[in-house]
């Protein structure tokens, strides 16, 4: 089991590798030369046990390879992957596209998506708040950026869900500032280790699940998407602006 789900990481990585999607690679590069070591430690074929060696040396070397070239760009201020989410694709979870930016570096993010409104906005947002605190992330603060629904009794129970939001969050000693512009219409979040990450449908890119108890109800890796474009920048502008304020 172990070496069939290295298996299919390192198969994935070589796919993304193929795609342009270095980043993303890297970390499916990294994640399957563990599984492959672990896995050889139960061979006991020499044959096989040397075949293993050899497919690890050579992932090792292209995965240093492509970690060498994302510091470079990322040092050139020049990276920039485009993901392209397909209709009612799946796998597209926050964790899963957000988590490889997410280091120990990142104590602040920033958010800006006019539409985090309606209750399955606002969860969408609870749940992109969840991934950074179980992220290696040092997160201290995060500064929500968003519109506000015309209807009185609408906006004040949007108020009120973000409200128990930032007070969760406070325990954990993470400040939450949320504002509001009703000519929003970017929609953006700037993590300030220098990552940016535009997405065109924001945060709200799953279709509703099939029902209260389907799969995907609460895993959004197993939840269909909407087609939607994601574009990832990093760039040293934000770390000079933050050192220098």
């Amino acid at each position: 089991m172990a070496e069939t789900a290295a298996v299919s990481l390192i198969t994935r990585a070589v796919e993304l590798d193929a795609e342009g999607r270095y980043d993303e690679s890297l970390t499916f590069y990294q994640t399957g030369i563990q599984q492959l070591l672990a896995a050889s430690k139960g061979i006991t074929d020499p044959n096989k046990k040397i075949h293993f060696r050899k497919k690890v040396e050579e992932y090792m070397e292209r995965a240093e390879k492509l970690k060498s070239y994302i510091c470079r760009i990322k040092e050139a201020g020049k990276f920039h992957e485009q993901i392209q989410i397909a209709a009612n694709a799946t796998g597209y979870g926050y964790r899963r596209l957000f988590g490889r930016l997410l280091d120990p570096m990142l104590t602040s993010v920033e958010v800006e998506d006019p539409y985090i409104r309606n209750h399955h906005q606002i969860l969408n947002f609870l749940r992109f708040c969840e991934v950074l605190v179980n992220s290696e992330a040092q997160v201290k603060s995060i500064t929500l950026l968003t519109g506000r629904d015309e209807n009185p009794t609408q906006q004040r129970e949007q108020h009120s869900k973000l409200e128990e939001i930032a007070k969760s969050l406070q325990q954990r000693n993470i400040a939450l500032s949320v504002k509001y512009s009703s000519t929003l219409h970017d929609r953006e979040i700037r993590f300030n280790n220098g990552w940016i990450a535009k997405i065109g449908r924001g945060l709200d890119y799953f279709k509703a699940p099939a029902g209260k108890f389907a799969l995907g109800q609460f895993d959004l890796d197993l939840r269909q998407c909407h087609a939607t474009t994601v574009d990832i920048f990093h760039t040293q502008y934000t770390k000079s602006a933050d050192s220098a304020s």
